[in-house]
């Protein structure tokens, strides 16, 4: 963790040292009063609740000081307080500055889909080679990103980010605060479609990444997405394309399924060639592989310096983990998040694996506007089509995949539809067989992990 003199804080922040020893160290910052541990400096951060009625809760779990926008009582004379303009400024202006200071170069990874697998895909591809932070589970908002550098180390040499948006400008504003070396787009979908007017208009907000990005520095963009040709086109500098395509520096080919054990391919590596095998059934995955493998050259890697560590890769809780569970029931847990692409991909990895039956458990896709309903439908006539034999739908939005379902042939029979995932996992257990392969997959807000909980715990009972 860095660590920072109270002083030091202040005037990166350009902020007011109110009171407390200016020579207080910390090496530990958070946002939430509930997670604060002793030593740490809290930010009154005001998102939803204002942070600063939360001071004296986090001061009294052990934070040394607190970084705030307005007075706040402050009984404890030895409690160090900052009093900026704005807390959340403040905090980005901190992590800028450290990392600034640190000479640490920066890898920034945006996309609808996959940033948090690529991010762990190139951290543990580059780890031979450089001394790597990453950003912590998801933070990759205007406010994880920070924290994330301020974990930054003196041996750390290099951070790998995730830099997400909901909204234009969200990601040049994080560029301002960790401009980065290597720039990467991992494609264009319909997500976050509430919040715009259409793909180009998304398109264009993740190439905010691009005109933040250092000069002299490299763009690592998807080849195959037709809505990243333009962004690559008024792109000046180093490039590097990943993708199936031809013209493609990193691309997959000969992609074969091998079941269980994943998927096998042959990696071209600007004309040097080596067979790889993933444990993942999706070829969304092979993507964000493909895309990692594209950072580790723009970062001077080669092949060579890279293969050894691709056995190392494995899948992520909630992304597409394959769990075989007592009572010959087999569960892909894809439970964290959902989209248009990101769904079809799944459910066509999905119908490639051998089962005696399939059973597609899908959730709500949020945030994609008016065109939701549609997309809905046309994911539940996918998984007909795949041959799933039971589709089941969670939340009022994927009653649409039933009714798309319906519409491509599957029985009504083998169509349940729930309001929410606490009442599908009481009822789904009763509805599978041993032999089946079933696919949970939905917006995080959905909550569908707690249908796998349910199936796990259920099977190891029984």
């Amino acid at each position: 963790m860095v660590e920072l003199r109270l002083d030091e804080i202040a005037r990166l922040m350009d902020g007011v040292l109110v009171q407390g020893d200016p020579g207080l160290l910390f090496r530990a910052y958070s946002l939430d009063s509930r997670r604060t541990s002793p030593g740490d400096l809290f930010f009154a951060v005001v998102a939803g609740r204002d942070g600063h009625d939360f001071v004296d809760d986090a001061r009294k779990r052990g934070a040394r000081g607190a970084v705030v926008s307005r007075a706040v009582p402050a009984p404890d004379p030895s409690f160090g307080l900052v009093r900026v303009e704005d807390t959340v400024a403040g905090l980005q202006r901190l992590a800028a500055g450290t990392l600034a200071a640190r000479g640490v170069r920066v890898v920034g990874i945006t996309g609808s889909t996959g940033k948090t697998t690529t991010k762990e895909f190139a951290a543990e591809l580059l780890g031979r080679r450089f001394r790597v932070l990453k950003s912590e589970g998801n933070y990759n908002n205007h406010l994880g990103l920070a924290l994330s550098l301020l974990r930054l180390e003196a041996g750390h040499d290099l951070a790998v980010l995730e830099m997400a948006m909901s909204g234009p400008g969200e990601i040049r504003l994080l560029t301002r605060v960790a401009p980065p070396e290597v720039a990467v787009i991992l494609n264009v979908s319909p997500v976050h479609l509430e919040f715009f007017n259409s793909l180009q208009d998304i398109a264009a907000a993740k190439a905010e990444i691009l005109e933040g990005t250092q000069a002299g520095g490299t763009a690592v963009l998807n080849g195959d997405d037709p809505l990243l040709r333009k962004p690559a086109e008024n792109w000046g500098g180093p490039l590097v394309r990943f993708g199936f395509g031809r013209e493609c520096d990193v691309r997959a080919e000969e992609v074969r399924p091998r079941g269980p054990e994943g998927l096998e391919f042959v990696l071209d590596c600007r004309g040097k060639r080596t067979d790889v095998t993933l444990p993942f059934f999706s070829e969304g995955f092979i993507q964000n592989f493909l895309a990692a493998v594209g950072v580790s050259l723009a970062l001077g890697l080669h092949l060579e310096d890279i293969r050894p560590r691709f056995g190392l890769l494995k899948p992520f809780p909630q992304r597409g983990v394959l769990l075989r569970l007592p009572g010959g029931l087999t569960v892909i847990d894809d439970s964290y998040n959902s989209n248009p692409r990101a769904l079809e991909s799944a459910l066509r990895g999905a119908a490639r694996l051998p089962a005696s039956r399939r059973v597609a458990v899908l959730g709500d896709m949020l945030e994609l506007g008016p065109a939701g309903e549609e997309y809905h439908r046309a994911a539940g006539r996918l998984a007909a089509g795949l041959g799933f034999e039971l589709l089941v739908a969670v939340g009022p939005l994927a009653r649409h995949m039933a009714r798309g379902a319906a519409e491509g042939g599957l029985p009504a029979s083998r169509i349940l539809s729930f309001e929410d995932a606490s009442r599908a996992a009481a009822e789904l257990p009763a509805h599978l067989r041993p032999g089946d392969l079933v696919l949970v997959k939905g917006s995080r807000g959905v909550h569908l992990e707690k249908i796998v909980a349910v199936l796990d715990k259920g099977t190891k009972e029984a």
